[in-house]
């Protein structure tokens, strides 16, 4: 194996010698923005549908549901666990790499059956959290696909990844952090079996939904937040930031970052799934242990950038990435706790996480797709994207929080969103011009990628 970048010491990926395991990571990669492009589609759709005046053309609620779920769907599984694919395919050994096809394959067919399918006969949207469904035999076939190839994804990983090794050298740490990643999506695949076994008789449509995707759901932000301070130590090296905390520190809080997962289980164990309790607890495993590593490490990389020996690192699409990521990140955090009632700053809030990761994300990309055999992305275009795609996002949640502060109700669209004052008119204008900014930024994104690997296939 060899470092992902072989001037970089400390903290890194590696990228595998061997042509299979590359090319399986390639394959994860191609899904996750695959993803993307489809899901940007469904969002440019799902906020037009929301914004005044614009809205009036899309007067049927069902259309925004149903453009939702798809959206959310492809955002929060395909786009999210599409990266984890690739980093867990990028530490994996030689070993049953037909498991690696297998898995990427079944994830592949899996999404397009479920995005294909509100075309394929009625959608009946459930707006139930985490895994929002349409009430449609394809798309249920579809999501049941996607599971699969994540399921064998994560088998594969327990079972064959890279040795952490070393745990004084910053590549181990990396290797741990990734570990402690499938470790939390191993109890998440093992709460939603426990969810379907547990939910009573009488459950059904939506609430049956809700209970089943529940602890998995919340189980498989632990997934996104391990990775993401992977991807957030990494980019630190990759900027040039001399990073002041030791890889034996780091591996310590990727593990305090795990035992609220480790918890999930007792849980189970101890209240019925559909039982108020159950729903509370598994609540305040990720409300108050979600943030247990990502704290002490995003404040550790704050006080190295800022105390870095060779000064603030240039500008680069990696540093802009990084910088934005902890912004959002911090906002969405700060965003939880003014959450009260059912409202537009609850999806402020998650907004504000889910994108501080989409953007992070972003950031290796950039690293990695010459590592991988693609063009090395440069340009002003790149340094430029992350901040166009943060600054929309902060606009965005920023709006969203004013308009719940003011009544505007989550999960509405047309003239159910109830726009009955100034402020409320005013607030989701922002939203629409947050989100419009946004979705530049991550059009660029997509072009960026395109250009760099279809300059590959030219050369070849």
């Amino acid at each position: 194996m060899s470092d992902i970048n072989e001037t970089v010491e400390g903290f890194s990926l590696n990228i595998p010698q061997d042509e299979s395991n590359r090319k399986i990571s390639i394959g994860w990669l191609l899904l996750a923005v695959g993803s993307m492009v489809v899901a940007g589609i469904f969002t440019i759709l799902v906020v037009l549908s929301r914004v005044p005046y614009t809205k009036e053309f899309f007067p049927w609620t069902d259309f925004f549901h149903t453009a939702l779920v798809v959206h959310v769907d492809l955002t929060v599984l395909t786009w999210f666990l599409g990266f984890a694919g690739l980093f867990w395919s990028l530490n994996s050994t030689k070993r049953c790499i037909l498991c690696g096809w297998v898995g990427l394959w079944l994830a592949v067919v899996g999404t397009l059956v479920f995005a294909v399918s509100p075309f394929l006969g009625a959608a009946n949207p459930f707006m139930n959290n985490y895994v929002p469904v349409l009430q449609n035999p394809v798309f249920f076939v579809g999501l049941g696909i996607f599971g699969l190839g994540f399921t064998v994804l994560v088998i594969r990983g327990l079972f064959f990844s890279n040795p952490v090794g070393q745990s004084s050298s910053g590549g181990g740490a990396i290797r741990f952090g990734l570990y402690t990643a499938l470790v939390a999506a191993l109890v998440s695949l093992m709460a939603l079996i426990a969810s379907w076994v547990g939910i009573p008789e009488h459950a059904q449509g939506a609430y049956y939904f809700e209970l089943l995707f529940w602890g998995s759901g919340h189980t498989l932000q632990f997934v996104h937040v391990q990775l993401v301070l992977v991807v957030w130590l990494c980019l630190a090296v990759i900027t040039g930031i001399d990073l002041k905390i030791l890889p034996r520190s780091v591996i310590f809080v990727f593990a305090i970052g795990l035992l609220p997962v480790l918890l999930t289980p007792v849980v189970y164990l101890m209240f019925d799934v559909s039982s108020g309790n159950h729903l509370q607890a598994i609540t305040w495993l990720m409300q108050y242990g979600g943030g247990l590593a990502a704290l002490p490490i995003g404040l550790a990389i704050i006080y190295s950038l800022f105390t870095n020996s060779s000064g603030f690192p240039q500008a680069s699409g990696e540093r802009n990435a990084l910088i934005f990521s902890f912004l959002l990140f911090a906002a969405g955090g700060v965003i939880g706790f003014m959450i009260s009632g059912s409202n537009t700053i609850v999806p402020a809030h998650y907004h504000g996480s889910i994108t501080a990761i989409t953007l992070a994300f972003m950031g290796i990309t950039y690293h990695l797709l010459p590592r991988l055999g693609f063009k090395k992305p440069t340009g002003k275009m790149v340094r430029w994207q992350p901040v166009l795609y943060g600054v929309g996002q902060l606009i965005h949640i920023g709006g969203l929080a004013w308009s719940g502060g003011h009544g505007v109700q989550r999960k509405t669209a047309g003239a159910a969103q109830g726009l009955d004052t100034m402020e409320k008119v005013i607030g989701m204008r922002i939203v629409g011009v947050g989100a419009g900014i946004a979705i530049i930024g991550g059009i660029i994104f997509l072009i960026i990628v395109y250009k760099s690997m279809m300059s590959a296939r030219t050369r070849d």
